[in-house]
């Protein structure tokens, strides 16, 4: 085969070869990586505690892993000791939200369900939120026992 044909049966190859589409991952691979919390929409309540902008990161990995920290956008104290006192600690913890544990997608009903190991409150061990994808890069999590609240994320890269 000359080095033109060989050239040509390449490009074939090349412009025949399946391009990168999202819809065809699944969901679970969609999830897989590090979000950067962007907004949380229709939190009054939470506000009050969490401030107008509060940041967080969410992370999914792919052995089933994840975790999630939201820090208030609020003026907090500082601890004056090692220890901080009793009044400290609750500013501290006010608004401020972190668990670990595993995930699980449910994509008939459009779910994950998060399966809290720790926590700063193990109130509910299962948060059940549903998703939604916007392109490849942005995220909204809604917990399926609070309507009207949602938590859109973009992805680290």
């Amino acid at each position: 085969m000359s080095s033109i044909a060989r050239a040509l049966a390449l490009l074939a190859g090349v412009l025949a070869a399946p391009t990168h589409d999202v819809r065809a991952q699944s969901a679970e691979t969609r999830f897989v990586g590090t979000w950067r919390l962007v907004s949380i929409q229709g939190d009054s309540a939470g506000t009050q505690n969490r401030g107008p902008r509060p940041t967080g990161y969410i992370y999914y990995d792919d052995s089933g892993h994840m975790g999630v920290q939201i820090q208030p956008d609020r003026k907090r104290a500082s601890w004056r000791a090692r220890t901080p006192t009793a009044e400290e600690a609750l500013d501290a913890a006010r608004g401020y939200v972190a668990y670990f544990g595993t995930w699980r997608v449910d994509g008939k009903a459009g779910t994950i369900t998060h399966h809290r190991e720790g926590a700063l409150n193990l109130d509910v061990v299962d948060y059940v939120r549903r998703y939604t994808f916007d392109g490849e890069d942005r995220l909204t999590l809604a917990p399926v026992d609070r309507p009207g609240l949602a938590l859109l994320w973009e992805r680290v890269k």
